[in-house]
């Protein structure tokens, strides 16, 4: 069990470094889901716009409280 012990570390300082990083950068982070859903759309015509949103909207609030649990 050592090495799962291990690899869990990892695993848990990598999403530390990931959350860290969300923080830090969540406008360019945000900027860059609107930029793929106005592509999408584009790309589209528009036919998938509300389920677009919807991806957008859930992945801001991902990162929102990816910077939320980092500071618990």
């Amino acid at each position: 069990m050592a090495g799962f012990n291990e690899l869990k570390g990892k695993v848990e300082g990598l999403a530390h470094k990931a959350g860290e990083f969300a923080s830090q950068n969540s406008d360019k982070i945000s900027d860059g889901i609107d930029k793929a859903g106005d592509f999408i759309d584009s790309k589209t015509g528009g036919k998938y716009a509300d389920k677009v949103d919807g991806v957008q909207d859930g992945a801001k609030n991902f990162l929102g409280n990816l910077g939320n649990k980092d500071q618990a």
